[in-house]
């Protein structure tokens, strides 16, 4: 059997009613939209969120705080995440990227303290956390900022 083979099971596909096509169909003349109406035209119907004219929820409700455009947003590896690389290895970005432990856009990565590590590494961050670097060093290796 080969891609091209493989086909539905029968009465898997059914096909879509016809609206409007004559009043024979049951469906015909206005299609199932009703008679008049602003939903009955086409290219009619309200946008999401209208409500009737009255002042919508987004509009009523109060803003509050502030959304920074210019935030950096840094990628969170905890110690224990480096149990994982052999030890005096060189940890950086990229190699946090390739075991999976880095994924997506971000402006970097921090280094943060949660957990425990027995072997000397040298790690190649952006940030550091004060906890994160003295279990570091504690275990014989150093924190580097890039």
């Amino acid at each position: 059997m080969r891609l091209d083979e493989l086909k539905p099971p029968r009465g898997a596909k059914k096909k879509g009613r016809r609206v409007g096509r004559g009043p024979g169909s049951g469906r015909g003349t206005t299609a199932g939209r009703g008679t008049k109406g602003q939903k009955s035209r086409s290219g009619g119907g309200v946008p999401p969120g209208f409500e009737g004219g009255q002042m919508p929820l987004q509009r009523r409700l109060p803003k509050r705080g502030f959304h920074n455009p210019f935030r950096k947003v840094f990628a969170e590896v905890n110690v224990r995440d480096l149990e994982v690389f052999a030890p005096d290895s060189v940890v950086d970005e990229e190699l946090l990227r390739q075991r999976g432990l880095v994924k997506g856009q971000f402006a970097g990565v921090k280094l943060l303290g949660s957990g425990e590590i027995d072997r000397p590494l040298t790690v190649k961050v952006d940030r550091c956390s004060a906890g994160a670097r003295q279990k570091i060093e504690a275990a014989g290796g150093k924190v580097e900022a890039v």
